[in-house]
């Protein structure tokens, strides 16, 4: 019930949240969508991987991006952080086959990739592109949507 509550309120906030979050209970290696092959791939030369993660509940935001990237730690370890469509709630959809990156030295690497997400406001799902801008040298992570026409 508590659950429950939190997915409606989760959810009532605007369609342009977002949130990059720490890895947690998503991260698991069970959510690694199958094939893994096909849902997951490595970017600056095998410095960053990205993986579609499906945690199956709930069933509005049961899809997240899992991000491995430097900085390293002490131990060699990659920063691991998880993108949803809010703290707590992944998105309805995430269609990995369309993902995209770029480079740009002064905002760094750029990683698109579709998904669907509920829009209160509209009270149904909505596919638009989610945009992550990734900072390897700070380990600073955004993501936002892409506006329609980018």
């Amino acid at each position: 019930m508590i659950r429950a509550a939190a997915l409606v309120l989760a959810l009532a906030g605007p369609a342009a949240a977002q949130n990059v979050v720490p890895c947690d209970w998503q991260a698991s290696a069970q959510a690694l969508a199958e094939p893994w092959e096909e849902n997951s791939k490595t970017f600056a030369n095998g410095k960053v991987r990205v993986a579609f993660l499906d945690t199956f509940e709930p069933a509005i935001g049961f899809a997240w991006f899992l991000v491995l990237s430097p900085p390293f730690e002490d131990t060699g370890d990659r920063q691991c952080r998880v993108v949803g469509a809010s703290e707590d709630i992944g998105f309805a959809g995430l269609f990995f086959d369309t993902l995209t990156s770029s480079y740009h030295p002064l905002t760094g690497l750029t990683l698109q990739v579709d998904v669907r997400f509920y829009d209160a406001a509209t009270d149904g799902l909505v596919r638009r592109p989610l945009v992550v801008t990734l900072n390897q040298s700070t380990g600073e992570m955004t993501a936002s949507y892409a506006k329609d026409g980018e």
